[in-house]
């Protein structure tokens, strides 16, 4: 906690925070919230379409209505729960959850299942009511793990919102823990037939946004972590919902610690947003990316904008990424060098445009040196990107796709990218020979 305590006191001594920076910090909390707390639960929107619907209200290429819907309730969600934190004097009740749950789903609907036998079933949902049927869910091993009961589900929500509302005035616990016991305890019970996860992320918010933190985000990239450390808690404390219902502090200490990481993360984003430094995370670049891209779609031609924009923010990213990756074992070599080439500026009845553009890492070795070659050659409907390896004996392909205007590098074609430049430089060492005699360490 104690990197906590001393983020929290450096991002309140720099409040109040410049205007055009809080509204930057703001924004990208808005956007990462919603964003990423409806992919986890399966909304198919992008961050791009995340973000043309709820900075202007747009909607590009095709989208679900359902998703686009959610996503918009989910920002009103968001809204309502940093109004009532600030409202001190107001304690948390059934009857705001209620509401925020309706806000959530917008009104009842219908679901319908068939069984694998070819037996149907279908069930109504209902918008700020607590379950009327039973919501166990089957874990990855086959087995069904209960949640609270529908008739023992209105006396647990009771009690969780009296302990949570005593336990705030006595102050024993850090914001954190008490969010995070806040949202556990609330997941055990799992009060309503569906929205369950996005409500436990919003109301443990209100905790923390009660008492000056920032907004933290669970990425949904990283979801698998986040049901794990929920899982270990299950674990520890056994299967009886009631029992989850009211979980100590001491039984959760796996899920606590993932989520101060996720505050951690929060607060320094803070720090860096409230200083004018730049907030981008790792992959920000290619969320950016898409969005600026974004007005260009339906107009694939080879212009020099567009091939400026694939080169500086998607192209030469890769090339940071796999620079960033690789830099760690430079010293295997007795020289790395990077060498870049940009060649095929054409200009023809469809616009000027590059053709072909090149990096090279030509890396010297204590026996004999090979080259890394990433190209990037830009056609008619598309642009493609190769990576190979050249030797004195042999040139190899590691990586070759075509990816269209309105697609970019995403981040696993990234990795396999890295993957495969990292699994042959490993390959070439092992076929050299790498006693420490020839190695120039």
């Amino acid at each position: 906690m104690n990197k906590i305590e001393t983020l929290f006191k450096e991002w309140q001594a720099l409040q109040p925070v410049k205007e055009e920076y809080q509204q930057r910090l703001d924004q990208k909390f808005m956007l990462e919230f919603n964003y990423n707390s409806n992919h986890i639960e399966g909304n198919t929107l992008t961050y791009g379409q995340t973000e043309m619907l709820l900075m202007f209200g747009k909607v590009v290429d095709e989208a679900n209505m359902k998703d686009l819907e959610e996503m918009k309730a989910s920002n009103v969600g968001l809204k309502m729960v940093k109004e009532m934190a600030l409202d001190k004097g107001q304690p948390l009740t059934e009857y705001f959850i209620r509401t925020l749950h309706k806000t959530l789903l917008r009104e009842d609907y219908t679901v319908y299942k068939q069984f694998p036998d070819g037996t149907n079933t279908s069930y109504v949902i209902h918008a700020g009511q607590y379950k009327t049927r039973p919501n166990s869910v089957i874990t990855a091993t086959g087995e069904p793990f209960e949640y609270a009961s529908p008739e023992e589900t209105p006396a647990l929500m009771a009690d969780w919102l009296q302990w949570y509302n005593q336990a705030e005035t006595e102050g024993a616990m850090t914001p954190i823990e008490l969010a995070t016991l806040f949202h556990y305890r609330y997941i055990r019970i799992h009060p309503f037939e569906d929205g369950n996860g996005r409500i436990s992320r919003l109301i443990m918010n209100y905790i923390l946004y009660r008492h000056g933190y920032p907004i933290i985000v669970v990425k949904s990239k990283d979801k698998n972590n986040y049901l794990t450390a929920l899982n270990k808690c299950d674990i520890a404390i056994g299967p009886v919902p009631s029992d989850g219902a009211h979980a100590e502090l001491s039984q959760i200490k796996p899920f606590v610690e993932y989520m101060s990481k996720c505050l951690i993360n929060a607060l320094e984003i803070c720090i860096k947003g409230a200083k004018g430094e730049s907030i981008e995370e790792a992959d920000d670049w290619k969320k950016n990316l898409k969005t600026k891209y974004r007005n260009r779609i339906n107009k694939p031609e080879r212009t020099v904008d567009a091939a400026n924009i694939i080169l500086k923010d998607g192209y030469i990213q890769l090339l940071k990424n796999i620079d960033q990756e690789l830099s760690e074992f430079y010293s295997i070599f007795t020289s790395v060098m990077w060498e870049p080439g940009i060649g095929g500026y054409d200009k023809t009845n469809s616009g000027e445009y590059y053709s072909s553009i090149q990096f090279s890492m030509d890396f010297g070795n204590y026996k004999s040196g090979f080259t890394i070659r990433v190209w990037l050659t830009m056609q008619q409907f598309l642009y493609n990107i190769a990576v190979f390896k050249y030797t004195s004996n042999d040139c190899v392909a590691l990586y070759n796709k075509d990816y269209s205007y309105n697609e970019f590098i995403s981040e696993k074609d990234t990795v396999d990218v890295i993957n495969k430049i990292g699994s042959y430089i490993n390959k070439f060492i092992e076929n050299k020979g790498d006693d420490d005699d020839t190695l120039p360490f």
